[in-house]
């Protein structure tokens, strides 16, 4: 194979673990492809003819295993300086082209300290968002404001209602965009006043999250919009809005409240347990990486295809140490009640945000009652 050096690259790799359905052969067939078609996107035969075609950068398997029949993984690494300084970048050499394919699955990402160093990553981390809550050791709760067509005034109220029970963070739903009978601007405004309000009156610290969508100008308008009202934090959905919106809101200083990360659209990566993308890299590791604060993802035995061992997975990627990258909160989310919080405390601990969405309105507008239930189970998991 041509050495020509034009690509000038340090010795140093970052590896990504994918798995392979099909027969032993033809995984480590697909695996060797795959190398090609991440990087030069050529057959091997070229790279090793044409003068100009730099074979250093072609992917190269570290380690290839079967896990059982049917099921291969390898280990293989890139050039550093070829995965960029975006996520789109980054994204496009980890499954670009493979994506298209069946039978290839993106299980782990294992970026090397001296790649994860140029990122900004979260902002705030766990421990930020604790300290701005002033909530040092449970288990946080995320109420949603729902459903979409709720007039401002009356999304106040439920906010208001929210932070009188003891939610620590009040969210938009992610439905909620500027429309005419909910306009954007109206609808931050009120319900942060809102909780702003409650919090006087209880002399806590929750935060109302507000949800900013669209194309990149209006979501930095939004974002600024939201912070002058006294939103507390964001809500960006990266499978609409891209993995470098939430990058560009994580660093930009005038926003600097916690960014929550919703995982509209992405789900169709992830239902497939043979193809896609793990939700260990697209729940935990891809939101870290870009800066999310808090992850939120369906959890487990509700109406989404998610395992609980998938659930350990991510909260795990969200905390393991990782660069310079703070930990961050693995959010479980989807359709959770409260009579199944004992269960969730056992498997994610204390660093974990549950959200409680359609949950809430099941008492009518008592929704503080229902907060306070959930709060009593919460204060008990250690």
């Amino acid at each position: 194979m041509v050495m020509t050096a034009s690509f000038p690259l340090s010795d140093q790799r970052c590896s990504i673990v994918y798995q392979f359905t099909g027969t032993e052969d033809a995984a480590r067939a697909n695996a060797q492809a795959l190398c090609l078609d991440q990087t030069v996107e050529m057959a091997a035969d070229l790279v090793a003819r044409l003068p100009w075609a730099d074979g250093s950068i072609v992917g190269r398997i570290d380690e290839f295993r079967p896990l059982r029949p049917g099921l291969s993984e390898a280990r293989v690494s890139y050039p550093v300086e070829l995965l960029g300084r975006s996520c789109a970048e980054l994204l496009n050499v980890v499954f670009g082209i493979s994506s298209l394919k069946a039978g290839i699955r993106v299980a782990r990402m294992e970026l090397s300290d001296t790649f994860l160093k140029a990122w900004s990553g979260p902002r705030f981390g766990r421990s930020g968002l604790r300290a701005r809550l002033k909530v040092p050791d449970r288990p946080l709760l995320c109420g949603v404001l729902k459903p979409v067509g709720t007039a401002p005034r009356r999304l106040a109220e439920l906010a208001y209602q929210g932070a009188l029970g003891g939610l620590d963070l009040i969210k938009d739903d992610q439905g909620f965009a500027d429309h005419p009978s909910c306009p954007f601007e109206e609808r931050v405004s009120r319900c942060a006043e809102a909780v702003s309000r409650a919090n006087r009156e209880t002399g806590r610290n929750a935060l109302y999250i507000a949800h900013v969508s669209g194309g990149p100008t209006a979501i930095r308008r939004q974002s600024r919009r939201a912070i002058e009202a006294g939103a507390g934090g964001l809500l960006l959905c990266p499978g609409l809005a891209g993995f470098d919106m939430m990058c560009e809101l994580a660093e930009d200083a005038r926003v600097a409240v916690p960014v929550l990360s919703h995982p509209a659209l992405l789900g169709s990566f992830v239902i497939h347990p043979e193809s896609g993308i793990s939700p260990t890299v697209l729940f935990g590791q891809l939101p870290r990486l870009a800066g999310a604060d808090v992850t939120l993802y369906p959890t487990f035995d509700g109406p989404y295809t998610v395992s609980r061992e998938d659930c350990r997975l991510v909260a795990e990627a969200t905390g393991e140490a990782w660069g310079p990258m703070k930990p961050i909160f693995p959010a479980a989310a989807g359709r959770i009640t409260v009579d199944r919080m004992d269960d969730l405390g056992l498997c994610y601990g204390r660093e974990v945000v549950f959200v409680l969405g359609s949950e809430l309105y099941r008492r009518g507008s008592d929704m503080a009652a229902t907060c306070r239930e959930a709060m009593k189970i919460v204060e008990k998991i250690t």
